[in-house]
C-alpha cells in the first residue's frame, strides 16, 4: 500500500493565504507522502496554463497524482448536458495530471433532509447510474477508472454504493472507499469497509469524534447524522474510529493500492496532516 495525502487536508492553509497550491505540492512531498490526491476546487484545473504549472511542480518534486476528485450533478435534469460536459472536461484534466483514478460525486449537496431516504434513492438510481456510465465510457480512452465515493448524505452507505456500481455495470466504474464517511449516515464503518473493498480503486483514511448527546458538546461538531449523532473531524488515530482494525481488514482483504489521508479536524491543518500521516504509516506496519 502507498500512503499519501489529499490536498483537501491543507485547505485551511490555502484559504488563509498561508500557502499556494504549488506550496501544497511541495509540503506534501516534504511530508514523506508517496503520492497525493488533487481536489478540483483547490485550483483552476480546467485551465491549461494552470495544469501546465501544476505538472511542472509535480515533475520538480517527483510527486505522483494518485487520484483527482471532483463532482457533478446528474440529477439536474434541466442542466444535465452541461453537467456531463463538465465531468468530461474534468476527466481530460485528470488525465493531463497523470491521475488514473477520478472520483466524481453524482448528486448535488442541497437535497432536503426529508428526501434522503432509500425510496428517493431508488427513484434516482437510474439517472445516477446513467450519468456514471457515461463518465466511465468517456474515461475508457485514457485507461482511467471513475469512482463514486461513499460521500455526503445521499450516495453513501455500503449498500447504496454497491447498488450504484452494479447498476453501472462497467469494469472501470469502481469506488473510492472512505473509511470514515459511513458514520455520516449511521453505517457501521467495519461493515461498510467489508461491503466496498471488492469494488475499491482507492481508499480514504480519516477519523471522527462521535458524540451521542448534542446537549453535552456545544459548538464545533459540524455533522449531524440522520439519527442525531454528532461528528467532528479528528487527527487520524485520535478519534473514535478503530483505525487499526480497519487497516487490518484492508490488509487481510489484500488491497495493495493507494491510501490517501483526509484531515478535516479543528487543529492546525499542517500539524494535523503530519500527525495523521505518521499515525497511518505506523498503523499500516502493526
Amino acid at each position: 500500500m502507498k500512503i499519501g495525502l489529499s490536498s483537501y487536508s491543507l485547505m485551511g492553509a490555502l484559504r488563509s493565504g498561508e500557502m499556494t497550491f504549488f506550496d501544497i505540492i511541495q509540503w506534501i512531498k516534504d511530508s514523506g507522502s508517496e503520492h497525493m490526491e488533487i481536489v478540483s476546487f483547490m485550483g483552476q484545473f480546467l485551465d491549461d496554463d494552470f495544469v501546465k504549472q501544476t505538472n511542472e511542480k509535480l515533475a520538480q518534486t517527483g510527486m505522483r497524482v494518485s487520484a483527482y476528485c471532483t463532482g457533478i450533478n446528474t440529477l439536474a435534469k434541466d442542466d444535465l448536458e452541461a453537467q456531463m460536459d463538465l465531468g468530461f472536461k474534468n476527466i481530460d484534466a485528470a488525465n493531463k495530471l497523470g491521475a488514473r483514478v477520478m472520483r466524481c460525486d453524482l448528486a448535488g449537496w442541497n437535497i432536503p433532509r426529508d428526501e434522503l431516504g432509500i425510496d428517493f434513492f431508488d427513484r434516482d438510481l437510474p439517472a445516477l447510474a446513467e450519468g456514471a456510465r457515461r463518465l466511465a465510457q468517456y474515461a475508457k480512452q485514457y485507461g482511467m477508472a471513475i469512482t463514486v465515493e461513499n460521500h455526503g448524505m445521499y450516495v453513501n452507505g455500503g449498500e447504496r454504493v454497491r447498488r450504484l456500481i452494479t447498476a453501472v455495470g462497467m469494469p472501470n466504474y469502481k469506488c473510492t472507499l472512505d473509511v470514515g464517511n459511513f458514520l455520516c449516515v449511521d453505517d457501521d464503518p467495519l461493515v461498510g469497509v467489508d461491503n466496498l473493498l471488492p469494488f475499491s480503486a482507492a481508499v480514504h483514511f480519516k477519523d471522527f469524534y462521535i458524540r451521542r448527546n448534542p446537549n453535552a458538546v456545544g459548538d464545533g461538531f459540524g455533522i449531524t447524522t440522520p439519527r442525531g449523532y454528532l461528528l467532528r473531524g479528528a487527527i487520524t488515530g485520535h478519534g473514535d474510529l478503530d483505525v487499526a482494525l480497519i487497516m487490518q481488514r484492508i490488509r487481510d482483504f489484500g488491497y495493495d493500492g493507494d491510501i490517501a489521508i483526509e484531515f478535516e479536524g479543528m487543529e492546525d491543518c499542517l500539524k494535523g496532516s503530519k500527525i495523521s500521516l505518521d499515525n497511518v504509516r505506523r498503523i499500516a506496519t502493526m
